[in-house]
């Protein structure tokens, strides 16, 4: 199944690829919760955009960011004129994919990448359950400097209830299954609602898949409320690459741009 719309673009040409046998690279997955603070008090984008340049990430995952509002935008004085992925990609990150998940009547939200690398090609997949919840996998293939094989990431945003999750990941695995090969880099991230951690089960177990938190520090991270975590929602699980570093962005500013803390992690393929 295809979302409703889906958007890639690239500000600049593939940069010069020079033979190396080992790269490292930056990830961070965060709810951006449509560039509001908790409870929607203040619209906080482009102080998420700054912590966001701050980290110096090269692959960001990014769920609930908006593509358009046309309320919003006549609202607040800030409002970007860009979609807000592409005006947090602004000139750092040169390569951008956005898949459409829920519309409505005064725009839309979903997933979206925002990559330093070349994005040669996405596909956004509608997993959503009902009418009313709608969610998306936005699946990636990006080209990394000195490697044959493609990077795949994949940015995740799963349903509320735990049967709906259930089969959203059926479709995950056979996203991967179908599209990912088996000796490619694959990095899974985003929100995955899991609190009770029965996906994280089937992830790990069927999935043959590491959540890079759960290999590090035992367990996947608290991330949810991001003030006070308590619920571990938020996931990176990957696949033929080496995790060598995890942490969880809750302090300020973190803990005051969005409802959900954000994680870093940095792997080497």
């Amino acid at each position: 199944m295809q979302a409703t719309l889906e958007k890639i673009g690239s500000r600049s040409g593939k940069p010069n690829i020079a033979a190396v046998t080992s790269l490292s690279l930056k990830i961070l997955t965060v709810n951006v919760h449509k560039g509001f603070t908790v409870f929607n008090r203040k619209f906080i984008l482009p102080e998420l955009r700054d912590a966001v340049r701050a980290e110096h990430v090269d692959v960001v995952f990014l769920q609930e960011v908006l593509g358009s509002h046309e309320k919003h935008s006549v609202r607040f004085a800030n409002w970007p004129e860009r979609p807000q992925y592409e005006f947090l990609a602004d000139s750092i990150w040169t390569d951008f994919a956005y898949g459409k998940n829920a519309v409505y009547p005064h725009g839309h939200h979903g997933n979206a990448v925002l990559s330093k690398f070349p994005i040669l090609h996405f596909e956004n997949r509608d997993v959503s359950m009902n009418t009313h919840e709608k969610r998306g996998l936005l699946h990636c293939v990006v080209e990394v400097p000195g490697k044959i094989e493609h990077l795949h990431v994949i940015c995740a945003h799963l349903g509320l209830r735990e049967n709906h999750r259930h089969q959203q990941l059926l479709l995950l695995e056979r996203l991967i299954e179908l599209k990912v090969p088996a000796t490619a880099p694959l990095i899974i991230a985003g929100d995955f609602n899991d609190w009770r951690m029965s996906g994280h089960e089937l992830i790990t177990h069927r999935f043959k898949l590491q959540e890079v938190f759960a290999g590090l520090h035992g367990k996947p991270a608290r991330t949810f409320p991001a003030r006070w975590p308590r619920l571990r929602l938020d996931r990176i699980y990957t696949r033929n690459v080496t995790v060598t570093n995890a942490k969880v962005l809750a302090r300020r500013p973190w803990s005051h741009l969005s409802d959900h803390a954000a994680l870093m992690t940095e792997v080497a393929i």
